[in-house]
This record gives C-alpha cells, structure tokens and sequence, in this order.
C-alpha cells in the first residue's frame, strides 16, 4: 500500500522541485562537458540545465559541482549546489543528493532555499523505504528528516507534504510491528507478540493497523489466560471500530472463549 502511494506522490514531487528551483534563475555526451576547461559560470550552470532537461541527470550534477567548483564565491555556486541535489536526486543517487543537499546546508545556514534542501534528503530517504519484511532503519531516518523539516519550517509547502508523508510512514513502521507480531503467534509466543501489538496501539493508533492490533491483542490474552485484558482490547475495538471485521472477530473470541479462559 505504500509503495503505491509513494508512487503517485512520486509522479508530482519532481516538477515541484524543479520548478521551486528554477524560479528566479537563468536558464556532448562524452568526457569533454565535464573536464575540467575553465568556463565562465552562466555557460556551465546553463550546461547541467539543458543536461538537465534533457533527462541526463548524472551528467548535468557533474556540471553543476563544476560551478561550484570553479566559481565557488560567484552567486550562481548557491542555485548549482542545489540543482546538484536535485540531478542526483532524479538519477537515484540518493546518497549523493543527501550529501550535496547538506553541505549547501552547511555553508548557507538559514538561507531562503533552505527548506528546500531539508524536504530533498527527506524525499531521498523517503524514497528508499524497504518493505515491511526488511529492516527499517531507512524508514525512521525518513521519519527523522521529515520531522526535522516540520520542526524547522512547519509554515512551509514543504512541511504540509511532510507531515502526509509522515501518516504513510508511521502506517508503514506499525505494519512492521503487527508483521512481526503475527510471527510470533504462529510460534505460540504469545508475550512477545502482545508486546508488538500493544505497540501499535500505543504509538500508531491513528493507522490503519490498529483495529488488527486490537483484535490481535484479544487472541493473545486469551491464550495467556487473562480474559480480562482480553475484555477491555475488545471493548476498545467496538468503542472505535463496531463495524469493522476484527471487532466480530473478537466479538467471537469472547463469547466463545471469555469465559473459560
């Protein structure tokens, strides 16, 4: 579900980026674009744009680090640095976009453009997010960066786009939990997977996996052998989701095991 998402959030993010870095700026495939040949900075920058356009974004980053590096003081070094970000970006050079997006950070600390380059390395992780069956490390740095901008610029364009990326991420961290849950009730471990259950009531209550979660936590603790417990997560389940498939489910598992158990 969510690399769907992604995708079609995906399909719009690149014009809007492209089109917040061009605002306000001006306008061969071999070796020889990017060898080092002292050029005057509006013929370089205006080169990585038409590589840009052009769809070769590898090459057009190379240029644009060759503005940098050849006018590093020249005002056009600040919109390369950034255009550098964003070639690396469209190519899948994520790390290569993270790194340039912090150094134009580091350099241009509390610049205009700077929300910009922190929604480019929260897209960059974003957009690596692994399914649920893998690790997750890359899905809190997302999580982080995302938060970041909001906490920094939380007025921002950027920040709005972030905070719907921060819903599809957190759905995504608390499919994590219930995928790692249900493996521990095929095992028959029922504490250590009313644990990861009870996380995602907790701390993703407003995903989509919390009415699972909850149902989940009832066929636990009947299999604990706390019916108790198991009472107040059913109560919770039709109090939020009375008409939802896990409540009858668990409507089911207390009439016929709530009172044995």
């Amino acid at each position: 579900m969510l690399t769907k998402t992604m995708t079609r959030i995906g399909a719009v993010t690149a014009p809007i980026l492209l089109a917040a870095l061009l605002s306000g700026c001006a306008t061969s495939k071999n070796k020889a674009d990017t060898q080092y040949v002292a050029r005057d900075v509006s013929t370089l920058y205006n080169s990585g744009k038409e590589r840009l356009d052009r769809g070769q974004y590898k090459l057009a980053a190379a240029l644009f680090d060759e503005v940098e590096r050849q006018h590093p003081y020249s005002p056009w070094a600040r919109r390369a640095q950034l255009m550098s970000a964003f070639s690396y970006y469209m190519n899948t050079d994520y790390a290569e976009s993270i790194s340039a997006s912090q150094r134009f950070l580091s350099i241009h600390t509390g610049n205009k453009d700077a929300p910009y380059a922190y929604y480019l390395i929260a897209l960059c992780y974003y957009e690596q997010i692994a399914d649920v069956t893998r690790d997750q490390k890359i899905t809190k740095q997302a999580l982080d960066s995302l938060g970041e901008l909001i906490r920094r610029y939380p007025d921002t364009r950027y920040a709005a786009d972030a905070r719907l990326k921060i819903d599809l991420v957190n759905d995504h961290l608390a499919g994590k939990e219930m995928e790692v849950g249900r493996f521990y009730q095929r095992r028959g471990q029922w504490l250590a997977a009313t644990l990861r259950f009870r996380m995602v009531v907790d701390k993703y209550q407003t995903t989509t996996h919390a009415p699972e979660a909850l149902e989940r936590l009832v066929e636990s603790y009947l299999s604990l052998g706390i019916p108790d417990e198991a009472r107040k997560a059913a109560a919770v389940l039709g109090a939020n989701y009375p008409g939802s498939k896990w409540y009858e489910r668990s409507y089911k598992l207390m009439q016929q095991h709530g009172s044995k158990a």
